[in-house]
């Protein structure tokens, strides 16, 4: 796919996704979204273990949904996603990505933006990033990762404070009441990111995927344990007991299993 709202580069086993909309505060469009699922689709591939997500400038990391673009029923233009398919997916993929995501807060969070970075596994600030909701006051909400995420991490009072009030915090309140691991000026942001991307890249990348879905399967009930379960079939695949499985099925044979129990 080309990409015009968002830019995707890959090196180093690092795959960074930034919206390039700096125009309208990082602000989504559909074509947005529907580039933003192609680039976290890419980044299951092997080859990348870990991704950063971030947006273009100084101003914004998102601030939600291009609301110009907002008409009865949802938003509109070139791509016709519905919410559940479109701003929904995204929010999907940074959660069952099996691989840590980060989301590089350079300026506002705001509204789905403020969903989004909520939904990463981590979240680095600049000192001038503001976060904060939008939805009852431009007449949205977010009813599920949004709040359920929120409230995991900064508490049931303040998260239904964040959403009702729709007022705006700063970074250092943001890391006071734990919705950010980190704050450091915006001249050493992208240093702060690296040296976490490089404690990451240390790690084992299996141990990672299953802790994440480990995650999943506190949370999200039987699609929690859904992720867990298939990301430890993946490993099973690998195995040689799992082949012969395969081969004997393929071979019109019995089986034998025995072989991998001890004597």
């Amino acid at each position: 796919m080309e990409y015009e709202e968002i830019i995707f580069e890959k090196k180093d086993k690092i795959a960074r996704i930034t919206i390039n909309r700096p125009q309208r505060y990082n602000a989504c469009n559909l074509r947005a979204v529907h580039e933003l699922i192609d680039a976290f689709d890419q980044c299951w591939d092997n080859k990348i273990g870990v991704v950063v997500f971030t947006g273009l400038g100084e101003k914004a990391f998102c601030t939600g949904g291009d609301q110009s673009t907002r008409e009865v029923g949802g938003y509109t233009g070139e791509y016709m996603l519905p919410l559940e398919v479109g701003w929904q997916r995204v929010t999907l993929l940074i959660r069952t990505l099996p691989k840590p995501v980060i989301a590089r807060v350079n300026g506002y969070a705001i509204g789905g933006g403020h969903v989004w970075h909520v939904n990463c596994d981590l979240s680095i600030a600049a000192e001038h990033a503001q976060f904060g909701q939008a939805g009852p006051r431009v007449g949205s909400f977010d009813p599920g990762y949004g709040t359920g995420d929120l409230m995991r991490a900064v508490g049931v009072k303040r998260a239904k404070e964040i959403w009702y009030l729709c007022r705006r915090y700063t970074a250092q309140q943001a890391l006071q009441m734990g919705l950010v691991n980190a704050v450091v000026p915006y001249e050493k942001l992208d240093e702060e990111i690296d040296q976490w991307c490089q404690e990451l890249l240390e790690k084992s990348p299996t141990a990672l995927k299953m802790l994440k879905y480990a995650f999943l399967a506190e949370t999200d009930g039987v699609t929690g344990i859904t992720q867990l379960g298939v990301g430890g079939l993946s490993m099973y695949y690998g195995t040689e007991e799992a082949v012969e499985g395969k081969n004997a099925f393929i071979e019109k044979r019995k089986p034998n299993f025995n072989q991998f129990r001890e004597e």
